[in-house]
């Protein structure tokens, strides 16, 4: 699977949320943090995405929309992922993983710090954790875009296992890059 180079354009177009509204990627105002998650129970995108909440407000101000992208179904992320304050868009036909090139394989949940993770995760979570439904999977790997209003990719990250993704520091520091550059 090809992988986006630094300074590729992003096709425009508008996603639908899993709540029935829809989010522009590229955003013209705005910087788009573009995430690729695994599916709708995984504990480590739980845990993640809770530390993005968490620092909702300061994402924001700093001039950047989240756009969380999983392989599942709307009503399976609706159970898990209903009451993030950003969009969450379903791909279950993984055509959004296809043309960003993010990939699977199974070294996913072999790294130490993917175990630790869902152990963590997997604490957090209020409904049944790691549970996966038609057409998941627990080898997906994460992926970070930083997308430009123009389309560019300024910056981006395939994650080399489950737990390998930005954290909210570095989404800060390289939306700070951009914005001063």
């Amino acid at each position: 699977m090809a992988h986006l180079d630094i300074g590729a354009r992003v096709a425009p177009q508008q996603l639908t949320t899993i709540d029935g509204d829809t989010v522009a990627v590229p955003d013209p105002d705005r910087l788009i943090h573009l995430q690729f998650r695994r599916y709708a129970g995984c504990p480590i995108c739980h845990l993640h995405l809770r530390s993005i909440m968490r620092r909702y407000d300061e994402l924001t101000a700093a001039g950047v929309t989240e756009v969380v992208v999983f392989h599942s179904a709307p009503e399976a992320l609706r159970r898990y992922q209903a009451d993030l304050p950003f969009a969450v868009v379903a791909d279950p036909q993984r055509k959004l993983y296809t043309e960003f090139g993010v990939g699977a394989a199974a070294t996913a949940v072999t790294h130490p710090r993917a175990w630790l993770a869902a152990a963590r995760g997997a604490v957090g979570q209020r409904t049944i954790s790691g549970a996966i439904g038609r057409g998941e999977d627990h080898f997906g790997k994460p992926a970070d875009f930083l997308i430009a209003s123009d389309g560019r990719v300024l910056a981006r990250k395939y994650g080399v296992h489950a737990d390998d993704q930005w954290p909210v520091d570095e989404i800060l520091t390289r939306a700070g890059q951009f914005h001063s550059a």
